[in-house]
Protein backbone atom coordinates (compact mmCIF):
# COMPACT_ATOMS: atom_id res chain seq x y z
CA UNK A 1 0.00 0.00 0.00
CA UNK A 2 3.35 2.72 0.85
CA UNK A 3 4.70 1.85 -2.38
CA UNK A 4 1.69 2.63 -4.37
CA UNK A 5 0.68 5.60 -2.50
CA UNK A 6 4.37 6.65 -3.41
CA UNK A 7 3.70 6.06 -6.52
CA UNK A 8 0.57 8.40 -6.86
CA UNK A 9 2.26 10.76 -4.94
CA UNK A 10 5.05 10.66 -7.65
CA UNK A 11 2.67 11.18 -10.24
CA UNK A 12 1.11 14.37 -8.22
CA UNK A 13 4.69 15.80 -8.08
CA UNK A 14 4.79 15.51 -11.69
CA UNK A 15 1.20 16.44 -12.33
CA UNK A 16 1.95 19.83 -10.10
CA UNK A 17 5.31 20.29 -12.07
CA UNK A 18 4.49 19.95 -15.50
CA UNK A 19 1.68 22.59 -14.55
CA UNK A 20 3.96 25.48 -14.64
CA UNK A 21 6.95 23.56 -17.47
CA UNK A 22 9.02 27.18 -18.01
CA UNK A 23 9.63 27.84 -21.81
CA UNK A 24 12.46 26.88 -23.47
CA UNK A 25 13.77 29.69 -23.25
CA UNK A 26 13.35 29.76 -19.37
CA UNK A 27 15.16 26.52 -19.36
CA UNK A 28 18.32 28.15 -20.63
CA UNK A 29 17.84 31.26 -18.23
CA UNK A 30 17.74 29.39 -15.25
CA UNK A 31 20.33 27.00 -15.90
CA UNK A 32 23.10 30.28 -17.12
CA UNK A 33 21.46 32.25 -14.20
CA UNK A 34 23.52 29.00 -11.58
CA UNK A 35 26.34 29.17 -13.76
CA UNK A 36 25.13 25.47 -14.75
CA UNK A 37 27.17 23.63 -17.34
CA UNK A 38 25.02 21.35 -20.14
CA UNK A 39 26.64 18.64 -18.78
CA UNK A 40 26.35 19.05 -15.30
CA UNK A 41 22.56 19.07 -15.59
CA UNK A 42 22.80 16.19 -18.42
CA UNK A 43 24.47 14.10 -15.75
CA UNK A 44 22.02 14.87 -12.36
CA UNK A 45 19.11 14.36 -14.55
CA UNK A 46 20.38 10.88 -16.90
CA UNK A 47 20.67 11.95 -20.09
CA UNK A 48 23.02 13.51 -22.54
CA UNK A 49 23.83 17.17 -22.79
CA UNK A 50 22.69 17.00 -26.45
CA UNK A 51 19.55 16.27 -25.04
CA UNK A 52 19.35 19.37 -22.56
CA UNK A 53 20.20 21.24 -25.58
CA UNK A 54 17.22 20.23 -27.16
CA UNK A 55 14.99 21.19 -24.42
CA UNK A 56 16.92 24.43 -24.55
CA UNK A 57 16.16 25.32 -27.98
CA UNK A 58 12.29 24.02 -27.93
CA UNK A 59 13.80 21.02 -30.65
CA UNK A 60 12.31 18.34 -28.37
CA UNK A 61 10.24 18.79 -24.92
CA UNK A 62 11.58 16.91 -21.51
CA UNK A 63 10.43 12.70 -21.46
CA UNK A 64 10.09 10.34 -18.88
CA UNK A 65 12.16 9.01 -17.00
CA UNK A 66 14.32 11.96 -17.16
CA UNK A 67 11.45 14.75 -16.97
CA UNK A 68 10.35 14.51 -13.23
CA UNK A 69 14.30 15.27 -12.09
CA UNK A 70 14.50 17.97 -14.60
CA UNK A 71 11.45 19.76 -13.62
CA UNK A 72 12.34 19.86 -10.04
CA UNK A 73 15.59 21.23 -10.75
CA UNK A 74 14.44 23.81 -12.93
CA UNK A 75 11.80 24.47 -9.76
CA UNK A 76 14.28 24.59 -7.54
CA UNK A 77 16.47 27.07 -9.59
CA UNK A 78 12.90 29.36 -10.70
CA UNK A 79 12.96 29.94 -6.37
CA UNK A 80 16.54 31.02 -6.32
CA UNK A 81 16.56 33.15 -9.90
CA UNK A 82 13.13 34.27 -10.37
CA UNK A 83 12.62 36.14 -13.57
CA UNK A 84 13.24 39.83 -13.87
CA UNK A 85 9.76 41.56 -12.92
CA UNK A 86 8.70 44.21 -15.83
CA UNK A 87 10.13 46.65 -12.67
CA UNK A 88 12.92 45.40 -12.52
CA UNK A 89 13.93 45.38 -16.44
CA UNK A 90 12.89 49.11 -16.96
CA UNK A 91 16.29 51.19 -17.16
CA UNK A 92 17.07 52.93 -13.80
CA UNK A 93 18.85 55.56 -15.94
CA UNK A 94 19.05 56.81 -19.82
CA UNK A 95 20.67 54.41 -21.72
CA UNK A 96 24.32 55.92 -23.52
CA UNK A 97 23.08 55.48 -26.67
CA UNK A 98 20.08 58.02 -25.39
CA UNK A 99 22.25 60.73 -23.58
CA UNK A 100 25.63 60.74 -24.93
CA UNK A 101 28.47 58.55 -26.47
CA UNK A 102 29.44 55.23 -24.51
CA UNK A 103 32.58 56.72 -23.85
CA UNK A 104 31.38 59.88 -22.08
CA UNK A 105 28.50 58.38 -20.01
CA UNK A 106 30.75 57.22 -16.78
CA UNK A 107 29.65 53.98 -14.69
CA UNK A 108 27.83 54.89 -11.26
CA UNK A 109 30.43 54.12 -8.31
CA UNK A 110 30.20 50.05 -7.11
CA UNK A 111 29.59 49.36 -3.82
CA UNK A 112 33.05 48.16 -2.20
CA UNK A 113 33.53 47.09 1.49
CA UNK A 114 36.19 48.36 3.64
CA UNK A 115 38.98 46.19 1.73
CA UNK A 116 38.41 48.09 -1.39
CA UNK A 117 36.75 45.24 -3.05
CA UNK A 118 33.57 45.43 -5.14
CA UNK A 119 30.81 43.13 -2.62
CA UNK A 120 28.20 41.02 -3.64
CA UNK A 121 24.57 41.37 -2.85
CA UNK A 122 21.05 39.99 -4.79
CA UNK A 123 22.04 38.79 -8.65
CA UNK A 124 19.76 41.23 -11.03
CA UNK A 125 20.15 42.22 -14.33
CA UNK A 126 22.82 44.85 -15.20
CA UNK A 127 22.00 48.61 -15.58
CA UNK A 128 23.94 48.76 -18.22
CA UNK A 129 24.34 46.01 -20.48
CA UNK A 130 21.17 43.51 -18.70
CA UNK A 131 23.34 41.15 -18.16
CA UNK A 132 22.48 39.34 -14.22
CA UNK A 133 25.46 40.11 -12.25
CA UNK A 134 25.75 39.57 -8.15
CA UNK A 135 27.61 42.90 -7.94
CA UNK A 136 25.60 46.45 -7.28
CA UNK A 137 26.13 50.16 -7.81
CA UNK A 138 26.27 52.29 -4.25
CA UNK A 139 22.41 52.67 -4.24
CA UNK A 140 21.94 49.11 -4.41
CA UNK A 141 21.10 48.57 -8.12
CA UNK A 142 22.48 45.60 -9.60
CA UNK A 143 26.01 46.56 -12.16
CA UNK A 144 28.97 44.94 -12.68
CA UNK A 145 31.61 46.21 -10.54
CA UNK A 146 34.05 48.63 -11.94
CA UNK A 147 31.62 48.64 -15.28
CA UNK A 148 32.90 45.81 -16.82
CA UNK A 149 30.57 44.23 -18.41
CA UNK A 150 30.14 40.97 -19.75
CA UNK A 151 29.62 41.05 -23.56
CA UNK A 152 25.93 40.15 -24.40
CA UNK A 153 25.79 37.64 -26.99
CA UNK A 154 24.25 38.72 -30.09
CA UNK A 155 20.06 37.63 -30.52
CA UNK A 156 19.00 36.26 -33.98
CA UNK A 157 17.58 39.32 -35.94
CA UNK A 158 14.81 38.83 -38.69
CA UNK A 159 16.38 38.22 -42.00
CA UNK A 160 16.41 41.61 -44.08
CA UNK A 161 13.22 41.49 -47.03
CA UNK A 162 14.90 39.54 -49.94
CA UNK A 163 15.68 41.74 -53.07
CA UNK A 164 13.91 38.89 -56.16
CA UNK A 165 15.04 39.58 -59.53
CA UNK A 166 12.11 38.36 -60.94
CA UNK A 167 8.43 38.83 -59.91
CA UNK A 168 7.59 38.57 -56.45
CA UNK A 169 5.66 35.33 -55.31
CA UNK A 170 1.74 35.95 -54.77
CA UNK A 171 0.63 35.81 -50.78
CA UNK A 172 -1.48 32.74 -51.77
CA UNK A 173 1.81 31.07 -53.21
CA UNK A 174 2.20 27.24 -50.56
CA UNK A 175 5.56 28.01 -48.92
CA UNK A 176 8.72 26.15 -50.28
CA UNK A 177 9.60 23.38 -47.54
CA UNK A 178 12.43 23.26 -45.58
CA UNK A 179 14.76 20.20 -46.10
CA UNK A 180 15.11 18.25 -43.35
CA UNK A 181 18.80 18.69 -41.65
CA UNK A 182 21.12 15.49 -42.61
CA UNK A 183 22.52 13.96 -39.87
CA UNK A 184 26.18 15.57 -40.49
CA UNK A 185 24.42 18.70 -41.01
CA UNK A 186 22.62 17.89 -36.81
CA UNK A 187 25.94 16.66 -36.10
CA UNK A 188 28.33 20.02 -37.23
CA UNK A 189 25.10 22.08 -35.48
CA UNK A 190 25.62 20.44 -31.89
CA UNK A 191 29.32 20.89 -31.93
CA UNK A 192 29.54 24.28 -32.89
CA UNK A 193 26.54 25.03 -30.16
CA UNK A 194 28.42 22.89 -27.93
CA UNK A 195 31.82 24.67 -28.35
CA UNK A 196 30.19 27.99 -28.21
CA UNK A 197 29.20 26.78 -24.44
CA UNK A 198 32.34 25.91 -23.44
CA UNK A 199 34.31 28.69 -24.59
CA UNK A 200 31.43 31.11 -23.29
CA UNK A 201 33.12 29.39 -19.29
CA UNK A 202 36.72 30.75 -20.91
CA UNK A 203 34.92 34.50 -20.88
CA UNK A 204 32.68 34.23 -18.22
CA UNK A 205 35.85 33.49 -15.86
CA UNK A 206 37.95 36.17 -17.15
CA UNK A 207 34.86 38.29 -16.42
CA UNK A 208 34.54 37.10 -12.92
CA UNK A 209 37.85 37.73 -12.07
CA UNK A 210 37.99 41.18 -13.64
CA UNK A 211 34.67 42.16 -10.95
CA UNK A 212 36.05 40.71 -7.84
CA UNK A 213 39.43 42.48 -8.15
CA UNK A 214 37.18 45.51 -9.43
CA UNK A 215 39.62 45.60 -12.60
CA UNK A 216 42.66 44.92 -11.38
CA UNK A 217 44.26 43.57 -14.43
CA UNK A 218 47.48 41.83 -12.32
CA UNK A 219 45.04 40.68 -9.25
CA UNK A 220 42.28 38.98 -12.21
CA UNK A 221 45.34 37.70 -13.62
CA UNK A 222 47.38 35.89 -10.28
CA UNK A 223 43.12 34.43 -9.40
CA UNK A 224 42.70 32.59 -13.14
CA UNK A 225 45.99 31.32 -12.75
CA UNK A 226 45.07 29.89 -9.35
CA UNK A 227 41.77 28.33 -10.91
CA UNK A 228 43.27 27.42 -14.45
CA UNK A 229 43.84 23.49 -13.36
CA UNK A 230 39.93 22.85 -12.23
CA UNK A 231 38.43 25.28 -15.43
CA UNK A 232 40.65 23.41 -17.28
CA UNK A 233 39.04 20.19 -16.38
CA UNK A 234 35.74 21.18 -16.27
CA UNK A 235 36.37 22.40 -20.05
CA UNK A 236 38.08 18.62 -20.33
CA UNK A 237 34.72 17.19 -19.02
CA UNK A 238 32.45 19.43 -20.97
CA UNK A 239 34.43 18.45 -24.42
CA UNK A 240 34.29 14.65 -23.48
CA UNK A 241 30.34 15.18 -23.00
CA UNK A 242 30.11 13.93 -26.52
CA UNK A 243 33.22 11.53 -26.95
CA UNK A 244 32.86 8.13 -28.44
CA UNK A 245 35.88 6.57 -26.66
CA UNK A 246 36.10 5.81 -22.34
CA UNK A 247 38.92 6.21 -21.11
CA UNK A 248 40.72 5.07 -18.39
CA UNK A 249 41.91 7.95 -15.50
CA UNK A 250 43.98 5.84 -13.11
CA UNK A 251 45.35 3.02 -15.46
CA UNK A 252 48.01 0.85 -13.16
CA UNK A 253 50.92 2.08 -14.14
CA UNK A 254 54.40 0.27 -15.35
CA UNK A 255 57.24 1.05 -13.44
CA UNK A 256 59.02 2.85 -16.29
CA UNK A 257 56.46 5.37 -15.61
CA UNK A 258 57.02 6.12 -12.22
CA UNK A 259 59.55 8.81 -10.92
CA UNK A 260 62.37 6.66 -9.11
CA UNK A 261 62.10 9.64 -6.56
CA UNK A 262 61.38 13.42 -6.48
CA UNK A 263 65.02 14.32 -7.31
CA UNK A 264 65.65 11.64 -10.05
CA UNK A 265 64.60 12.48 -13.92
CA UNK A 266 61.81 10.70 -15.59
CA UNK A 267 62.71 7.43 -17.11
CA UNK A 268 60.66 8.51 -20.58
CA UNK A 269 63.06 10.05 -22.77
CA UNK A 270 61.05 13.11 -24.27
CA UNK A 271 63.31 13.97 -27.24
CA UNK A 272 64.00 17.16 -26.02
CA UNK A 273 66.22 18.69 -28.73
CA UNK A 274 69.16 20.76 -28.69
CA UNK A 275 71.15 21.62 -31.68
CA UNK A 276 73.58 24.22 -32.92
CA UNK A 277 74.84 23.78 -36.24
CA UNK A 278 78.55 23.12 -36.59
CA UNK A 279 79.63 25.51 -39.08
CA UNK A 280 78.10 28.53 -37.48
CA UNK A 281 79.27 30.52 -34.08
CA UNK A 282 78.69 33.73 -31.99
CA UNK A 283 81.78 33.69 -31.05
CA UNK A 284 83.12 33.91 -34.88
CA UNK A 285 83.31 37.23 -36.26
CA UNK A 286 80.72 37.14 -39.29
CA UNK A 287 77.53 38.92 -40.84
CA UNK A 288 75.29 36.50 -41.52
CA UNK A 289 72.17 37.05 -40.16
CA UNK A 290 70.38 34.85 -38.56
CA UNK A 291 66.40 35.18 -37.39
CA UNK A 292 65.34 33.70 -33.96
CA UNK A 293 61.53 31.96 -34.36
CA UNK A 294 58.84 31.36 -31.82
CA UNK A 295 56.38 28.99 -32.50
CA UNK A 296 52.69 29.84 -31.07
CA UNK A 297 51.04 27.72 -28.81
CA UNK A 298 53.67 24.61 -29.16
CA UNK A 299 51.86 22.64 -26.29
CA UNK A 300 48.56 23.50 -27.91
CA UNK A 301 48.71 22.00 -31.22
CA UNK A 302 50.56 18.82 -29.61
CA UNK A 303 47.62 18.15 -28.13
CA UNK A 304 46.76 16.41 -31.67
CA UNK A 305 48.46 13.36 -30.94
CA UNK A 306 47.90 9.36 -30.62
CA UNK A 307 47.14 8.48 -26.95
CA UNK A 308 46.44 5.32 -25.28
CA UNK A 309 42.93 5.64 -23.51
CA UNK A 310 42.76 2.33 -21.70
CA UNK A 311 45.07 0.08 -19.74
CA UNK A 312 48.90 -0.17 -20.78
CA UNK A 313 49.54 -3.74 -21.51
CA UNK A 314 53.46 -5.20 -22.08
CA UNK A 315 54.32 -7.17 -25.24
CA UNK A 316 57.98 -7.45 -26.43
CA UNK A 317 60.17 -6.99 -29.63
CA UNK A 318 57.61 -5.15 -32.18
CA UNK A 319 53.96 -7.03 -31.43
CA UNK A 320 53.18 -3.62 -29.63
CA UNK A 321 54.01 -1.12 -32.50
CA UNK A 322 50.72 -0.54 -34.03
CA UNK A 323 49.35 2.43 -35.82
CA UNK A 324 45.92 2.12 -33.96
CA UNK A 325 47.94 1.81 -30.53
CA UNK A 326 49.71 3.64 -28.17
CA UNK A 327 52.13 4.13 -25.39
CA UNK A 328 55.86 3.67 -24.79
CA UNK A 329 58.66 1.68 -26.08
CA UNK A 330 62.08 0.43 -25.21
CA UNK A 331 64.27 1.14 -28.80
CA UNK A 332 68.22 1.32 -30.02
CA UNK A 333 67.64 4.18 -32.39
CA UNK A 334 69.74 3.91 -35.67
CA UNK A 335 72.24 6.34 -36.39
CA UNK A 336 71.93 10.02 -36.89
CA UNK A 337 74.22 10.59 -39.88
CA UNK A 338 73.29 14.49 -40.59
CA UNK A 339 75.08 16.59 -38.66
CA UNK A 340 73.19 20.08 -40.90
CA UNK A 341 70.05 18.74 -39.21
CA UNK A 342 69.05 18.20 -35.72
CA UNK A 343 68.80 14.50 -34.29
CA UNK A 344 64.98 13.93 -34.12
CA UNK A 345 66.02 12.14 -30.99
CA UNK A 346 67.33 15.07 -28.84
CA UNK A 347 70.65 15.58 -27.76
CA UNK A 348 71.91 12.41 -25.88
CA UNK A 349 74.42 11.79 -23.33
CA UNK A 350 74.86 8.33 -23.71
CA UNK A 351 74.47 5.84 -26.64
CA UNK A 352 72.30 2.51 -26.27
CA UNK A 353 68.91 1.85 -25.95
CA UNK A 354 66.05 3.97 -24.07
CA UNK A 355 62.24 4.17 -23.86
CA UNK A 356 60.58 6.52 -26.12
CA UNK A 357 56.87 8.00 -26.43
CA UNK A 358 54.59 6.82 -29.07
CA UNK A 359 55.32 10.44 -31.09
CA UNK A 360 59.05 9.83 -30.86
CA UNK A 361 58.56 6.49 -32.25
CA UNK A 362 56.19 7.65 -35.28
CA UNK A 363 58.58 10.29 -36.14
CA UNK A 364 61.53 7.77 -36.42
CA UNK A 365 60.10 5.27 -38.38
CA UNK A 366 58.15 8.26 -40.77
CA UNK A 367 61.73 9.80 -41.34
CA UNK A 368 63.48 6.09 -42.18
CA UNK A 369 60.66 6.08 -44.80
CA UNK A 370 61.15 6.05 -48.67
CA UNK A 371 59.69 9.36 -48.74
CA UNK A 372 62.51 10.82 -46.20
CA UNK A 373 65.09 8.11 -46.25
CA UNK A 374 67.40 9.98 -43.37
CA UNK A 375 67.41 7.14 -40.78
CA UNK A 376 67.26 3.49 -40.77
CA UNK A 377 64.26 2.26 -38.57
CA UNK A 378 64.72 1.78 -34.89
CA UNK A 379 64.99 -1.16 -33.31
CA UNK A 380 61.71 -1.67 -30.50
CA UNK A 381 62.74 -4.14 -27.65
CA UNK A 382 59.30 -4.11 -25.76
CA UNK A 383 56.20 -1.85 -25.18
CA UNK A 384 53.65 -0.42 -22.41
CA UNK A 385 50.95 0.41 -24.96
CA UNK A 386 47.03 0.18 -25.39
CA UNK A 387 44.02 1.10 -27.90
CA UNK A 388 44.46 4.57 -29.29
CA UNK A 389 43.19 7.42 -31.02
CA UNK A 390 44.84 10.67 -32.23
CA UNK A 391 41.34 12.60 -32.05
CA UNK A 392 40.69 11.97 -28.19
CA UNK A 393 41.47 15.94 -26.98
CA UNK A 394 40.69 17.05 -30.22
CA UNK A 395 37.53 19.25 -28.90
CA UNK A 396 39.48 20.76 -25.73
CA UNK A 397 41.85 21.32 -28.48
CA UNK A 398 39.65 23.38 -30.61
CA UNK A 399 37.70 25.00 -27.84
CA UNK A 400 41.09 26.39 -26.79
CA UNK A 401 41.97 27.01 -30.06
CA UNK A 402 39.23 29.33 -31.21
CA UNK A 403 38.92 31.28 -28.04
CA UNK A 404 42.41 31.87 -28.19
CA UNK A 405 41.82 33.15 -31.69
CA UNK A 406 39.28 35.19 -30.42
CA UNK A 407 41.31 37.10 -27.99
CA UNK A 408 43.51 38.00 -30.52
CA UNK A 409 41.51 39.66 -32.62
CA UNK A 410 40.15 41.53 -29.53
CA UNK A 411 43.45 41.74 -27.96
CA UNK A 412 42.47 40.11 -25.24
CA UNK A 413 45.65 39.80 -23.48
CA UNK A 414 44.48 38.62 -19.38
CA UNK A 415 42.39 36.15 -22.03
CA UNK A 416 45.13 34.96 -23.88
CA UNK A 417 46.97 34.35 -20.32
CA UNK A 418 44.41 32.47 -18.60
CA UNK A 419 44.10 30.18 -22.15
CA UNK A 420 47.98 29.63 -21.98
CA UNK A 421 48.21 28.46 -18.01
CA UNK A 422 45.00 26.10 -18.72
CA UNK A 423 46.76 24.20 -21.56
CA UNK A 424 49.82 24.40 -19.87
CA UNK A 425 49.26 23.17 -16.48
CA UNK A 426 47.10 20.69 -17.81
CA UNK A 427 49.47 18.67 -19.42
CA UNK A 428 51.92 19.43 -16.88
CA UNK A 429 49.71 17.89 -14.06
CA UNK A 430 47.76 14.94 -15.64
CA UNK A 431 51.21 12.55 -14.58
CA UNK A 432 51.67 11.92 -10.87
CA UNK A 433 50.88 15.80 -9.23
CA UNK A 434 49.36 16.76 -6.27
CA UNK A 435 47.35 19.92 -7.88
CA UNK A 436 45.34 17.55 -10.52
CA UNK A 437 43.88 14.31 -8.75
CA UNK A 438 41.10 13.90 -11.79
CA UNK A 439 43.20 11.51 -13.77
CA UNK A 440 47.24 10.17 -13.88
CA UNK A 441 48.29 9.66 -16.81
CA UNK A 442 51.84 9.94 -17.30
CA UNK A 443 51.61 8.41 -20.34
CA UNK A 444 49.69 11.08 -21.90
CA UNK A 445 51.68 13.80 -20.30
CA UNK A 446 55.41 12.38 -21.98
CA UNK A 447 53.36 11.67 -25.75
CA UNK A 448 52.18 15.53 -25.36
CA UNK A 449 55.78 16.78 -24.32
CA UNK A 450 57.25 14.57 -27.40
CA UNK A 451 54.74 15.45 -29.89
CA UNK A 452 55.39 19.40 -29.33
CA UNK A 453 59.30 18.63 -29.90
CA UNK A 454 58.25 16.20 -33.21
CA UNK A 455 55.90 19.40 -34.48
CA UNK A 456 59.15 21.50 -34.11
CA UNK A 457 61.71 18.74 -35.66
CA UNK A 458 59.29 19.38 -38.75
CA UNK A 459 59.24 22.89 -38.63
CA UNK A 460 63.32 22.43 -38.93
CA UNK A 461 62.95 20.33 -41.55
CA UNK A 462 60.65 22.48 -43.76
CA UNK A 463 63.13 25.70 -43.66
CA UNK A 464 66.39 23.23 -44.29
CA UNK A 465 64.28 22.31 -47.44
CA UNK A 466 63.69 25.56 -48.52
CA UNK A 467 67.35 26.29 -48.36
CA UNK A 468 67.49 27.79 -45.16
CA UNK A 469 70.45 26.86 -42.75
CA UNK A 470 68.85 26.11 -39.01
CA UNK A 471 71.29 27.34 -37.04
CA UNK A 472 69.98 26.42 -33.63
CA UNK A 473 66.72 24.37 -32.12
CA UNK A 474 65.51 23.96 -28.53
CA UNK A 475 62.48 23.92 -26.24
CA UNK A 476 59.61 23.52 -27.49
CA UNK A 477 59.15 26.40 -29.63
CA UNK A 478 62.91 28.30 -30.90
CA UNK A 479 63.94 27.66 -34.00
CA UNK A 480 66.62 29.91 -35.53
CA UNK A 481 67.37 30.38 -39.24
CA UNK A 482 69.50 31.88 -41.83
CA UNK A 483 68.15 33.63 -45.07
CA UNK A 484 64.09 34.76 -45.53
CA UNK A 485 62.15 32.82 -43.15
CA UNK A 486 58.62 34.67 -44.60
CA UNK A 487 58.94 32.32 -47.82
CA UNK A 488 58.57 29.23 -45.59
CA UNK A 489 55.82 30.57 -42.59
CA UNK A 490 53.21 32.70 -42.47
CA UNK A 491 53.99 35.00 -39.82
CA UNK A 492 51.56 36.00 -37.31
CA UNK A 493 50.63 34.91 -33.76
CA UNK A 494 48.11 32.43 -34.97
CA UNK A 495 49.12 28.56 -34.03
CA UNK A 496 49.83 27.66 -37.42
CA UNK A 497 51.60 30.71 -37.96
CA UNK A 498 55.19 31.87 -36.47
CA UNK A 499 56.73 35.08 -35.16
CA UNK A 500 59.87 36.74 -34.17
CA UNK A 501 60.87 35.54 -31.14
CA UNK A 502 62.55 38.95 -28.34
CA UNK A 503 64.23 38.55 -25.49
CA UNK A 504 66.33 40.35 -23.62
CA UNK A 505 69.76 39.64 -24.96
CA UNK A 506 68.02 40.00 -28.59
CA UNK A 507 65.41 42.61 -28.45
CA UNK A 508 64.75 42.56 -32.25
CA UNK A 509 64.71 38.58 -32.74
CA UNK A 510 68.01 39.03 -34.93
CA UNK A 511 71.81 38.54 -34.98
CA UNK A 512 74.62 37.68 -36.82
CA UNK A 513 77.18 34.83 -36.20
CA UNK A 514 80.08 33.87 -38.59
CA UNK A 515 81.54 30.78 -40.10
CA UNK A 516 83.37 28.16 -38.38
CA UNK A 517 86.49 27.51 -40.94
CA UNK A 518 87.43 24.08 -40.49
Amino acid sequence: MSAELSGVEALLEEARLTASMPSHTERRRLREAANLSRAQVATAVGVGRSTIANWEDGTTDPTPPARLEYLRLLKGLAEIYPAPTAFEEAPAEPTPSESAPEACVPAPETLRGADGLAVQGRPGPCIRCGVETAYQTVDGRPMHAGGFCQPVTPQATSAPTPVFAGPVPPPSAAPTSVPMATRPQRRARSAARAQEDTTGLISRAVHEELERSAGDVEEALKALVKRAIPDVMTLFAETRATGRYDYTAYPALPDILKKPSKKDPDQIWEARPRFHHPDYSLRTPGDIKVTALDVNAAYLSALKCWLPIGKLEHSTGSDGVDPKRSGVHLITPAPWDHPYLPDPIGDRDEPGPLWVTDATLRLLQRLSSARYGLTENPTVHESWTSGATENFLDALRKTLTAARETALVQHETLTLEYIKAMYSKFISTMGESIHNREMIRPDWMHIIHSQAYANLWGKAYKAHEAGLDVVSMMGTDELHVTGDWRKVFTEGRGVSQMKIKHSDAKASGEYTVGKVSR
